[in-house]
C-alpha cells in the first residue's frame, strides 16, 4: 500500500482525541484544617481553574476523626458548588476512612443533581498521613468527570 505522503497529500487526522490542556482542569490549591479549642474543627479548601479563578469553601464540625473527614469533604463541596455557579447541586451523603490492603482509604459518596437528573457518585483517595485532606481529594475524585465537561463549556 502506498504512503499518502509520497503523493504530496496530507495524512488524515488521527481519530485519537487530544486531551484538554492541564489548565482547563479544576485544581486542588490549598487545604487547611484547624482544631479549635472548643472541641470543633474548621476546614478550608481552595480550588483554582485556569490559574485565574479561585473557589473556596469552609466548614466547621466536631473535632473527631469522623467529624474532621466530614468537615473537609463539606468544605470541598462548597468550593465545587461555587465553581459551577449553581449549574450543579452537590450533597455529601457520607464519608468514611477504611483500612484496606494495608493502607487507609477515604471514601466519599455524593448526590449530584444537574439538568433535572440526580445520581450518586463515589470517590476515594489513599491517605495514610492526612485523612481529612484525603477526604477533600476524594470529593474531587468523585466529581472530576462531571466537572471537567461542565467547566470546559463555560
Amino acid at each position: 500500500m502506498a504512503d499518502d505522503s509520497s503523493r504530496g497529500e496530507e495524512a488524515a487526522p488521527s481519530a485519537v482525541a487530544t486531551p484538554f490542556p492541564l489548565q482547563d482542569r479544576l485544581r486542588f490549591a490549598q487545604f487547611v484544617l484547624e482544631r479549635l479549642p472548643n472541641g470543633r474543627c474548621r476546614a478550608q479548601v481552595e480550588l483554582t481553574w485556569r490559574e485565574s479563578e479561585r473557589f473556596s469553601g469552609q466548614s466547621e464540625g466536631l473535632s473527631s476523626q469522623a467529624g474532621e473527614l466530614r468537615c473537609a469533604a463539606e468544605a470541598t463541596v462548597q468550593a465545587l458548588t461555587q465553581s459551577v455557579d449553581g449549574g450543579v447541586a452537590f450533597e455529601l451523603l457520607g464519608v468514611k476512612a477504611v483500612r484496606a490492603f494495608d493502607a487507609t482509604v477515604v471514601i466519599v459518596s455524593l448526590s449530584v443533581q444537574s439538568d433535572d437528573r440526580s445520581h450518586r457518585v463515589v470517590g476515594s483517595y489513599l491517605s495514610d498521613t492526612e485523612p481529612a485532606r484525603g477526604a477533600a481529594l476524594a470529593v474531587l475524585n468523585a466529581t472530576n468527570r462531571i466537572l471537567g465537561n461542565r467547566l470546559f463549556m463555560r
